[in-house]
């Protein structure tokens, strides 16, 4: 189908008098080499750890100015047989859309059974790293030149539990990355409990297992992490962490951890800036849903949807509970706008994971990516109307607090999958976000954007010196054509899945940049407007004038 027609099947899911920005998305996983297919390691037994699924990580692992691709799988659980072909993946990207498998060369070795990966510079050497959270040891990977050595256990961060999201972040100011991971529940394959439902064998609950601790690790000299989750005040055994994102939303300066829990309430660590944290989301608004029930959170972001300075937040959950969008009221206050924003009811039908907020259309205003799937494989057995592959949906953006929901499947005919992690970032470099997903069990989709394009955007690639090399917790603002723009250097975000670390902002209409701010980890303040070029990426380095 051409691309005109998808922008006409786009627009006509508007309601009437309202028009969606024309948002073009197109699979090109195929043709681009990605020779890639999910595993969740099963055969049939239903252990817990197959509906987890993998992420997805995109970064310049290489140097060359090219988002490369990590795709994260599974592995055999026991009494099962190998699949054939089965296996975590890196991906060089060769320009002019192909990838190519370098995994064995990279020193990438199988990390076992992946579930999801985060990005940073944890050495400062100017190479990004790679943690891959695991169900089982979790692996680091120094990356040394585009060559990667595993030293999870020599760091001290190769914690042999139910690995699920992590982030790299600089909790005290430091200067170097630090590392929090999720954790899921306690279980292992072959000691599992066996469920039914309506005589069926289904995968447990989460709720039939206890949750396993987080870990929050501080970076010491010499390579070495020291593992600080309760002297930080993080220590939250019960949960069952799936989501973690991290951001500053309360505008101090330092990074605030949120975590999305699996059938326990969420969790709000505020940074108190000496080293630990404050639990607040119960005070906060984002610990339940609007009627006070705990939830099935699973993916989680920041982002300032409505261009008010302030970082919201996103949470995933089940089907039947509302997707959450909690808008920040500023003095540490959220407000549960999920209804009303238009998000909430087309998400009912859905078990979402991956949320993702990225301007898609360039309009100044942040769309929302959510990945579905369900997690029984006979749901269609014991619920009528529901089944285990299920559309991916795109919110769009429409302003004043409003989005308009476009079912891919629907929309620009992207056949519904079981989808699970997610990752955003300009695969082509043309100045548009396009988007990878990790699908249960099978093939990715590589969503390359080919919206047209009604205006300019402005990309920035921030390199720390004081603050850590990755930017990573740096916050740029730009005003432009009336609208405040918000963006935060993130590590590890959405579900189990790394983002583009690069910052791009849809200028829409505009052709001028009125102001551009950078707020540093390290708390130098730099109007960087003559440094940056429309329609174009560029490169700031911390305190470097000119």
């Amino acid at each position: 189908m051409t691309h005109g027609w998808n922008v006409l099947l786009c627009a006509l899911c508007a309601s009437p008098g309202e028009l969606f920005s024309q948002v073009v998305l197109t699979d090109v996983a195929r043709e681009s080499g990605l020779d890639f297919r999910h595993s969740d390691g099963g055969c049939g037994q239903h252990f817990f750890a197959e509906q987890v699924g993998g992420g997805a990580a995109c970064f310049d692992f290489d140097d060359d100015g090219l988002l490369d691709l990590c795709l994260l799988s599974g592995r055999s659980l026991p009494g099962c047989p190998a699949a054939s072909g089965a296996g975590s993946r890196l991906f060089r990207n060769l320009g002019s859309a192909k990838f190519a498998d370098v995994t064995l060369e990279s020193g990438l070795v199988d990390p076992g059974y992946a579930t999801g990966a985060c990005v940073g510079d944890i050495d400062n050497d100017g190479d990004e790293d790679l943690f891959v959270s695991c169900y089982g040891p979790n692996r680091l990977y120094r990356n040394d030149g585009g060559k990667f050595t595993e030293i999870g256990r020599q760091a001290g961060v190769d914690d042999p539990g139910f690995g699920a999201s992590a982030s790299f972040l600089d909790y005290d100011l430091d200067g170097d990355l630090d590392l929090y991971v999720a954790n899921y529940v306690s279980v292992r394959a072959g000691s599992e409990k066996r469920c039914t439902r309506g005589g069926l064998p289904v995968y447990c609950l989460p709720q039939d297992y206890p949750g396993e601790p987080d870990h929050l690790y501080r970076n010491d000299p010499g390579g070495k992490f020291t593992d600080v989750t309760r002297e930080a005040g993080v220590d939250f055994p019960r949960a069952r962490g799936l989501g973690v994102t991290i951001g500053d939303y309360d505008d101090d300066g330092s990074p605030d951890i949120f975590v999305a829990n699996d059938t326990n309430e969420n969790l709000l660590f505020g940074n108190n800036r000496d080293g630990t944290f404050t639990e607040r989301a119960m005070l906060a608004g984002v610990a339940l849903s609007e009627d006070g029930v705990m939830q099935n959170g699973m993916g989680t972001d920041w982002g300032d949807f409505d261009g008010d300075g302030r970082l919201d937040l996103v949470v995933t959950n089940f089907d039947g509970q509302a997707n959450s969008l909690y808008r920040n009221l500023g003095n540490g206050l959220f407000l549960d706008v999920s209804y009303v924003s238009g998000i909430g009811a087309p998400s009912l039908p859905y078990v979402g994971w991956a949320a993702i907020f990225a301007d898609m259309d360039l309009d100044g205003r942040l769309d929302l990516f959510v990945t579905n799937g369900h997690v029984f494989d006979n749901v269609a057995q014991l619920q009528e109307g529901s089944s285990h592959a299920q559309p991916n949906l795109l919110h769009i953006n429409m302003g004043q607090g409003r989005f308009k929901t476009m079912n891919l499947s629907t929309a620009c005919h992207i056949p519904p999958r079981v989808s699970r992690g997610a990752a955003a970032g300009d695969f082509d470099n043309d100045g548009d976000i396009d988007l990878v997903v990790n699908n249960l069990n099978s093939e990715p989709c590589l969503l390359r954007n080919d919206t047209p394009r009604p205006g300019h955007w402005l990309g920035l690639r921030l390199v720390g010196t004081k603050s850590n090399r990755s930017a990573i917790g740096a916050r740029a603002t730009l005003r432009a054509g009336g609208l405040v723009e918000v963006r935060e250097v993130k590590s590890g975000s959405g579900y189990l899945s790394q983002s583009d670390l690069r910052l791009l902002f849809g200028l829409g209409g505009s052709t001028k940049v009125e102001s551009l701010q950078v707020r540093w980890p390290s708390g130098l303040v730099e109007e960087v407007s003559g440094k940056v070029k429309i329609d174009g990426y560029s490169t700031l380095v911390e305190g470097r004038k000119g």
